[in-house]
Order: structure tokens, then C-alpha cells, then sequence
């Protein structure tokens, strides 16, 4: 008797349980879809042991689509002059990049702030008139019509955000009204009105597709409320059926603090996710619920834990993905970053559709060539590239060494870095396109300083940071840039390259020797950078009238080029000016001068064609002492964008061949 009783009170929980679960779903107001398929789960439930492992699954798949933020997302902030100041709060320089970022922002803002447009469709007069005249003091551009008739002749005319209709009309009434709307313009929302209210018809006009139903006499807050609910709705957040912005450059540059800023300007919550080595589609949709353990992607993993289904989403590292056997990550991307489907997104954990067209996407990445074509042509690539001396000094100034000061308990200590300081830690402690090391460096020198006050071995007032100090503090130099003082050297010319790190200076060295008239090549070259010098080679051989030499010198001789730092790989077109330059000088027994670097693919013609990444390359230049810079004469185009801070004490000279910088390489011996 007491099993049996054991039993019932067992059932009865259980049942209880099931109840609560089923009341949550109603109260959540999930999408109509969506509640179908759980409420149908909650009544197979009632029909499984609560001892079973299925009822267990049931329940945490039940829970699980109950706490997703279906229905809660957070107000933009609309002030295009806030979120520039928190990008110049947050981000010193990078001038081109907020200026395209504010850009980006302001079409989505325009989007949104626009007046919402309104039809009010009765047959009183009165109600029109008060309707009218309420809803056009919210700031919403209202228009009338006193018939069905009238209002589908102005919907032909024009296409208005929501409908506000009398249900009872002559001819056409407000549900026929309701049809023809959801038919020819899906995208309106319709809110009906009535005097004659009653359950079984809002039922049948919910369904139809209207958002809400309310009787008369109008409450005008109840209408205003549900007025502003119904366009929350359909435009309530920014609309984001455009590219998804990919912010690329070299490691420590800001990417990932410049979608923060972006969160923060728009007041959204903001989710990060890294897709460095994810190899699984499963990370991205889900596992199906047959398999143990089975969960949600991580895209959905993050909405739910954000509790909002607009954050600012950041896919960090995404030209980082992997492939394997268990599927293919980028490709499950598609479906999210598109917006003609994400608004329709399928986990299949979940098994039924999310709308993530609510979501701002921003990806990151170090170099665009790893990230899969179709996937890329879902982005607006915007390039950070690494900072100058001078924009470096200023950020760690303003940002880096008072969060080092804090860090290391220093705060009551007035620790002072002279900018002579920070230039010797830049240029001799650091090699860089970001901000990193130097991060580094400066926390070390606060956490050293810590200590020598804590064990009273230095005077505390002496507490500024010279040039002479650093290496006290750091240690010896560990880069030389060697690049002004040094010897100009027959059969050695100064190149620049672009790597994922930012640019950088090469040298191609160039000697002969007896031999069989070999090329010889070495210095981990790629293919394309061997092409490059053979072809540089063929050019010459092809020109020696031109170049003043013996139509025979290369016979029974071998040519050696070697590009040091033989321990790291290189290829590229970029180097075929610089390699043969090199061979010029070492044909013609003339130095090259070390302080003129140069760039640019070399054709069999002696053409010149342009290249990418020549911010990077004058930034690397600048950084080495480089006096002039030699670049195609067709990337001369990228000149009047770069900064004057950059360019300033470089000469910048542009070729279309190689003839006409000779005499600016080489000098006489």
C-alpha cells in the first residue's frame, strides 16, 4: 500500500514538474514554430517514466530552449557622436579605420532612426483622429484611411512599417484587411482593433499573423506600448543585411579592443569566441541530442549565456580554422554570417530555427589569404596595420603604463617614463607591428621597480625612467637596427617585405664565383621568390648592352644569392626590384646605397608592377632608418592615404621601370 502511495505522490511531482515546464514555455513567448515543437515535446513527455533517460533528456532539452534569449535584446544607442568619442577614448591614431568603422555605424543608424510609418484604418472618425494624434506626438509618421478599400488602395501606393485596423468594416473588414496584408507585404506588422472582442476571434487573428488584438475603448498607454512592441519587433534592433566587418592586420594592433569599443558605443553586450583551431562542424551547430553528452554550437552557447539576442559577436582568429574528417567549420560559418538565412539559423542540439539576424558580427584575422573565398565575400575587410615610433609613445602614455603602474602597486608612486625612454624600449627591446611586447616590457620595468622599493634599494623619489635606466632594467639591446650607419656594400641591396607580422627589412646579398653558369639560390626561398630571381637574372642577360656590361659575363661563372635569415621562409613577387639591384651592383662593381630600400614584382621587360602592403613596408622602414623608399609607380595612388607622421623624413620615390632608379641605388665605386 505504501509503494502504491510512494508511487502516486511520484507521479504527481512529475506531472507538476511537467506543468511548470509547460507554463515557462507559454510565459516565454517564443516564436509560434518553436512553441509548437516544445509543447509537443512536454506532451510526449507525459508518456515516458520519469525514470527513463529519455525523460531526462526531454526535460534538459525542454529547459535549455526556455532560458535562450528568444525575445530579450538590449536598445541601441543611436548617438553617432558618442560612439566616436568612445573610439577616440579608447584608441589613439588609427584615423582611417574609425573613420570607416563610424561609416559603417552611421548607414545602420540611419537605418533604424528613420521615422516609422503608420496606417490607422477605422470607420469612427473619432478613433482615427485620436489615434492619429497620439501616435504623431510619439514621433511616428501616421497616416489614415477610413475603409478597408482605402487602405489596401494606399498600401498599393506605398509600403507602411505597421497597420492599425478596425476588424469590423464594411466590404473589406480587418481580418480580410490582415490577409491581403501578410500576402503582398509580410514585413508589416498588423495590430487589430474591435468592440465586438471575443477569444475565438483574437485566436483567429493571432494566427492569421496579427501581432495583437485589443478591445475597445482603446487604453492609448496599452496602445502605445504594444505600437512601440510590434516595431521592436520588426526593426526594434539594427538591421544587419550587410557585410560583416573582418578586421585584419598583425598581432596586438587592437582588433579585438576595437569591437569592444564598437559594443560599448551601441550599448550592446559583447561575446568572443575563438575559432583558432576549431575543427569540428559540431562547434558551430551542435551535436544532435541521439548522441551522449550532445550540446548547442557555440555561437548559441554564447547567446545564452549573454542573455540577449543582439550582442556585438566577435569571431576571433577565424582565418585560424581547421578541416578534418568530422567536417568543415568555415562552410557551417555560411549559414551563420549570411543574412538571408540567419535569420532561420538550425542548431542541431536545438532542431529548430534562431533568429541571428539580430547579431553584429565582426571577425578577426592576421591575413585574409588563409580565410576561405566564399566566407570572405561575406566580409568588409578592414586593414589594421602595425603603429609608428610616435603613435606607440603616445598609446603607451596615455593607456599602457598607467594600467603597468596600477598592475604592479605603483599607483601612489609618481613612476615617470621619458619618451627618449620609450623610444630606446620601442626600437632596441621590441620588434613589433603591435603593442604587445611592449606591454611587456613596461609591466616588467613597474614590477622591477616594485621590487626595489619594496626592498628599499633605491631612492623614492627617484622614480623617472631615463634612456640610460633601460638597459638597467631590461638588460642589453636584443634588436641592432643598423640600417643608417652602416657600409654600403657591392652586391648588397635593401629590400622590404610584408608578413603577417607586420613589414619588414631584408637583404639580398649577391657574389660570383668560377663555375658552370649556375643560379644559385639559397636563404629558404619560395618558389615564386626563386622565379623572381631567375627572371631578374633573364632581364639582365637580356639588357647588357643597356646595363654597360659583356654580352659573356656570365660564362664560366656561377651567380650565389642569398637572403639571410636563411632560418626563416620567404617568398613573394615583391623582392624581384631588390634582387636585382642586387645583381646590378655586384655586375657593375657599384655599391648600393643601405639607406634606399625598395619593392616591387620585376617582369622580364624591366616593368615594375605594383604590390600589397606598402603602409606596413614604410612603417618598417621608417623603423629602420630608411631614407628613401622606391615603390611602383602604381601603388603611387596609396600615398596621399597614409598619415603625415609616417611618411614624414621619408623619401618616397615611384618607378615604372627598372632603369629609372639606377643612379638612386647604386653609387659610383
Amino acid at each position: 500500500m505504501k509503494g502504491f502511495f510512494k508511487k502516486g505522490l511520484e507521479d504527481e511531482d512529475d506531472s507538476s514538474e511537467i506543468h511548470e515546464l509547460r507554463q515557462s514555455v507559454l510565459d516565454k513567448k517564443m516564436p509560434e514554430p518553436v512553441e509548437k515543437t516544445v509543447l509537443k515535446e512536454i506532451d510526449r513527455l507525459f508518456k515516458i517514466h520519469p525514470s527513463s533517460a529519455e525523460y531526462t533528456i526531454g526535460i534538459n532539452y525542454i529547459d535549455y530552449l526556455t532560458t535562450l534569449p528568444w525575445n530579450q535584446y538590449t536598445e541601441d544607442n543611436l548617438d553617432i557622436n558618442h560612439a566616436e568619442s568612445i573610439l577616440d577614448r579608447a584608441h589613439y591614431g588609427l584615423d582611417e579605420i574609425k573613420e570607416r568603422i563610424l561609416e559603417h555605424l552611421a548607414v545602420r543608424i540611419m537605418k533604424l532612426s528613420a521615422k516609422k510609418t503608420i496606417l490607422v484604418v477605422d470607420d469612427e472618425k473619432m478613433t482615427r483622429m485620436n489615434l492619429s494624434h497620439v501616435l504623431g506626438k510619439d514621433g511616428y509618421e501616421v497616416e489614415i484611411a477610413e475603409s478597408g478599400t482605402k487602405a489596401l488602395e494606399k498600401m498599393e501606393e506605398t509600403t507602411f512599417d505597421l497597420v492599425i485596423t478596425d476588424l469590423k468594416m464594411d466590404k473589406v473588414d480587418g481580418l480580410m484587411l490582415l490577409d491581403s496584408i501578410k500576402k503582398n507585404s509580410p514585413g508589416t506588422e498588423v495590430i487589430i482593433i474591435t468592440g465586438y472582442a471575443t477569444v475565438l476571434t483574437a485566436v483567429d487573428a493571432i494566427k492569421r499573423g496579427s501581432f495583437h488584438f485589443i478591445a475597445k475603448p482603446l487604453k492609448l498607454d496599452e496602445v502605445r506600448t504594444t505600437v512601440k512592441s510590434a516595431l521592436s519587433k520588426k526593426t526594434g534592433v539594427m538591421n544587419t543585411r550587410s557585410p560583416v566587418i573582418c578586421f585584419t592586420g598583425p598581432p596586438g594592433t587592437g582588433k579585438t579592443s576595437l569591437g569592444q569599443s564598437i559594443a560599448t558605443s551601441l550599448e550592446r553586450k559583447f561575446v568572443r569566441i575563438s575559432l583558432a583551431g576549431i575543427k569540428d562542424e559540431a562547434d558551430i551547430r551542435g551535436h544532435r541530442r541521439s548522441y551522449v553528452g550532445a550540446m548547442s554550437g557555440r555561437i548559441i552557447q554564447e547567446l545564452r549565456r549573454a542573455e540577449s539576442n543582439n550582442p556585438v559577436f566577435m569571431l576571433d582568429e577565424i582565418d585560424k580554422i581547421g578541416q578534418d574528417f568530422k567536417g568543415d567549420p568555415a562552410s557551417a560559418l555560411l549559414e551563420v554570417l549570411d543574412p538571408q538565412q540567419n535569420s532561420q539559423f538550425i542548431d542541431h542540439y536545438m532542431d529548430v530555427p534562431f533568429d541571428l539576424s539580430k547579431v553584429m558580427f565582426i571577425a578577426t584575422a592576421n591575413t585574409i589569404g588563409r580565410i576561405p573565398a566564399p566566407l570572405l565575400d561575406r566580409f568588409e575587410v578592414i586593414s589594421l596595420s602595425g603603429y609608428t615610433v610616435e603613435e606607440k609613445i603616445n598609446i603607451a602614455l596615455r593607456h599602457l603604463i598607467p594600467k603597468a603602474v596600477e598592475d604592479a602597486g605603483l599607483g601612489r608612486n609618481p613612476l615617470v617614463f621619458s619618451e627618449a625612454a620609450l623610444k630606446k624600449i620601442i626600437r632596441e627591446h621590441t620588434r613589433e607591428a603591435g603593442l604587445r611586447e611592449l606591454e611587456r616590457k613596461i609591466s616588467s620595468i613597474c614590477r622591477k621597480i616594485t621590487r626595489k622599493l619594496v626592498k628599499q634599494t633605491m631612492d623614492p623619489t627617484d622614480l623617472e625612467i631615463t634612456e640610460k635606466r633601460v638597459d638597467d632594467l631590461l638588460g642589453p639591446s636584443q634588436y641592432h637596427f643598423e640600417i643608417a650607419g652602416a657600409k654600403d656594400r657591392i652586391g648588397c641591396a635593401t629590400g622590404l617585405a610584408w608578413t603577417e607580422t607586420g613589414g619588414e627589412i631584408i637583404f639580398v646579398e649577391a657574389t660570383k664565383m668560377m663555375g658552370s653558369q649556375q643560379l644559385i639560390l639559397t636563404g629558404s626561398l619560395g618558389d615564386v621568390m626563386k622565379e623572381s630571381a631567375q627572371a631578374a637574372l633573364s632581364y639582365i642577360r637580356s639588357n647588357t648592352q643597356i646595363f654597360g656590361l659583356a654580352p659573356d659575363f656570365f660564362h664560366g661563372h656561377d651567380i650565389h644569392i642569398h637572403v639571410p635569415a636563411g632560418a626563416i621562409p620567404k617568398d613573394g613577387p615583391s623582392a624581384g626590384l631588390t634582387l636585382a639591384m642586387a645583381l646590378l651592383s655586384l655586375l657593375k662593381g657599384k655599391p648600393c646605397r643601405r639607406d634606399t630600400a625598395m619593392t616591387g614584382e620585376l617582369t622580364l621587360s624591366g616593368r615594375i608592377l605594383p604590390v600589397s602592403g606598402i603602409r606596413e613596408k614604410l612603417l618598417a622602414a621608417k623603423i629602420a632608418g630608411i631614407k628613401t623608399v622606391i615603390i611602383p609607380l602604381k601603388n603611387q595612388a596609396e600615398l596621399p592615404t597614409l598619415s603625415e607622421t609616417l611618411i614624414k623624413g621619408i623619401r618616397i620615390v615611384t618607378a615604372g621601370e627598372l632603369i629609372e632608379i639606377m643612379d638612386i641605388v647604386l653609387k659610383d665605386s
